[in-house]
């Protein structure tokens, strides 16, 4: 080995839902949206002016923080914008989960959190969810770093009600407690209405769900001031050009077009209550799901098993291989034309064996 290498800062990164190349393939496995976003991005996508690439973006992504501080009805010094909400989050641990104290996190949870964790250095203990996948305050009573959750929760999809999220904050009044809410248009109550009473909570969200645009990396917070000013200051030292000039211009209109917000949201919660019914009738057991995915579990089959043949059939969903969940399947809500596939697979599987 080179000695160049024993000082190399070595990591399990995270490992993100496989983006298969083939065509034909029914895609149910990164909870992406599946339809297109608003049509006043595909207008200036094409309105663009190509010579403006040559420029540098606004590093402050001033039209898109004033356009989601007046959807928020917040001031525009309480948004931050990043490349996607990974990378918010990111800045977030990097800025404020500075302790010799561990931050707190579920055990069930968004796997990139201890990523970045042990990237950053920053201790961390992992808070068992009880049996149905819910959170438990009081594991988040005891002295820490710092909180961190996403609501809904991914992968298990489990929402919790404002007291549960206020019962923590109220806890933990001299640490910044983080409320991942990539999948809160799905269902649920923002923790958004929080922010008045709760200088030290921070409320992170994403273009990539709900509106369509996954590929576009738009991420934001929300929270006072003073925590806003200090996640610029960190991504300003990091790289201060951070999203892209495109991004800026679409994300903007994204947030402009309310009615095809809702009306595309309206549209998967109503596919996913017609697929829980049909899982149900097939003997699946899940959680009550909140997001734009259910996770589900058959009690007659590993989930090991479904998933490899669903793969097989170019139905891809996500498996997690870790203990209390390997039984079960994150799958992400398509088109009613998608989950019909899905579910008329299934059924003759199921019956077959």
């Amino acid at each position: 080995m080179s000695l160049w290498e024993d000082k190399v800062r070595r990591v399990v990164p995270y490992t993100p839902g496989e983006q298969p190349a083939d065509t034909g393939i029914i895609k149910l496995n990164t909870n992406e949206n599946p339809y297109p976003p608003a049509p006043g991005v595909l207008a200036a996508r094409d309105a663009m002016d190509v010579e403006r690439l040559r420029l540098y973006p606004d590093p402050a992504a001033g039209e898109l923080v004033k356009a989601l501080a007046g959807r928020y009805d917040v001031a525009p010094e309480q948004v931050f914008v990043g490349v996607g909400s990974d990378d918010v989050l990111s800045v977030a641990f990097l800025t404020f989960f500075n302790s010799d104290r561990p931050v707190i996190f579920p055990d069930i949870t968004y796997s990139f959190y201890p990523v970045w964790a042990n990237v950053y250095r920053i201790p961390y203990k992992m808070a068992p969810l009880d049996a149905d996948f819910r959170i438990r305050p009081e594991d988040y009573y005891e002295e820490n770093g710092g909180v961190i959750f996403p609501n809904p929760n991914a992968p298990t999809s489990c929402y919790e009600p404002l007291d549960v999220v206020e019962d923590i904050l109220q806890h933990n009044p001299d640490v910044i407690v983080i409320v991942d809410e990539a999948y809160i248009d799905f269902g649920g109550t923002s923790a958004l209405k929080l922010l008045e009473r709760y200088e030290n909570l921070l409320v992170v969200q994403t273009f990539s769900k709900s509106r369509s645009m996954a590929g576009l990396r738009i991420g934001y917070a929300i929270g006072a001031p003073k925590l806003i000013k200090a996640m610029n200051d960190g991504k300003y030292s990091l790289n201060s050009d951070t999203m892209n000039m495109p991004s800026q211009l679409m994300g903007v209109c994204a947030v402009r077009d309310e009615a095809y917000f809702k009306q595309c949201v309206n549209r998967i919660i109503a596919t996913r209550e017609r697929t829980k019914a049909q899982l149900l009738a097939l003997g699946f057991v899940f959680p009550e799901p909140m997001a734009n995915f259910i996770f589900a579990r058959h009690p007659r089959f590993q989930g090991r098993e479904l998933f490899e043949a669903l793969r097989a059939a170019h139905i891809y969903v996500r498996h997690f291989d870790q203990p209390r969940i390997g039984d079960y399947l994150r799958i992400t809500i398509g088109t009613d034309e998608q989950m019909d596939v899905l579910m008329d697979f299934l059924k003759n599987y199921i019956n077959s064996h």
